[in-house]
């Protein structure tokens, strides 16, 4: 080979390990040349033990495999590289992430405002707005705000808690009692939880209807 083909061959080999270089940040996996220790465990892409070698060696069978090599135990002595498709792994990865994501449940605290001496058609309209509350998965805040010398008279708040709460018992579970706090007095209320409805399965007698047998045997008698 001449001196034109030797660096031909050169270009080639560096030009393919710095495509498969991939930048990430330093908060994540290490991967091919960013690996900078001299040794490194290496597991292939099945788990199975390839020993301890130079991390040079270990970057060119995973080059031979057209994979990546990938630092998972940095802190160990030495550190263990797999070799594996890092852009599929990371695909994987942020797929069961937004999944897991997709599956948990976001509970806010809704609130809803009364007075004490509130009249009975607000009383309905705070009410259904609580109940909606309840039914879109929210904790919801019921505050009774008191005005001069509406403090005097605390039980006439505890009143209307208590009215509300009864309105919604079948949906809802008091998380924390009626307490006055300054000038309100407030209730926090949250959805309960539903429990699966159990179905009733019937299982025939073994040799069919014995009732539509015995019927028809009366029938032919």
């Amino acid at each position: 080979m001449g001196i034109a083909g030797g660096l031909q061959a050169a270009f080639n080999f560096f030009s393919t390990r710095h495509r498969r270089c991939i930048s990430i940040s330093r908060d994540t996996l290490r991967i091919n040349e960013e690996i900078r220790i001299r040794e490194v465990r290496v597991t292939d892409a099945n788990g199975e033990q390839l020993g301890v070698m130079l991390t040079r060696d270990a970057l060119r069978l995973a080059e031979e495999k057209h994979l990546d090599l990938v630092e998972v135990a940095p802190k160990a002595r030495p550190p263990v590289c797999r070799i594996m498709d890092f852009g599929k792994y990371r695909y994987e990865q942020q797929k069961r992430e937004k999944e897991v994501r997709k599956k948990q449940k976001i509970i806010t605290i809704k609130e809803v405002k009364l007075r004490p001496n509130i009249e009975q058609h607000d009383f309905e309209v705070k009410l259904k707005n609580a109940q909606r509350f309840i039914e879109e998965g929210n904790k919801v805040k019921v505050t009774i705000m008191f005005r001069g010398r509406e403090l005097s008279h605390p039980e006439l708040g505890s009143e209307v808690l208590n009215k509300l709460a009864e309105a919604l018992k079948d949906t809802v579970t008091v998380e924390r009692a009626a307490k006055l706090e300054g000038k309100n007095m407030t209730m926090i209320l949250s959805p309960k939880a539903q429990k699966a409805q159990k179905t009733k399965k019937t299982t025939p007698t073994k040799g069919g209807d014995t009732g539509a047998q015995n019927q028809d045997a009366s029938r032919s008698s």
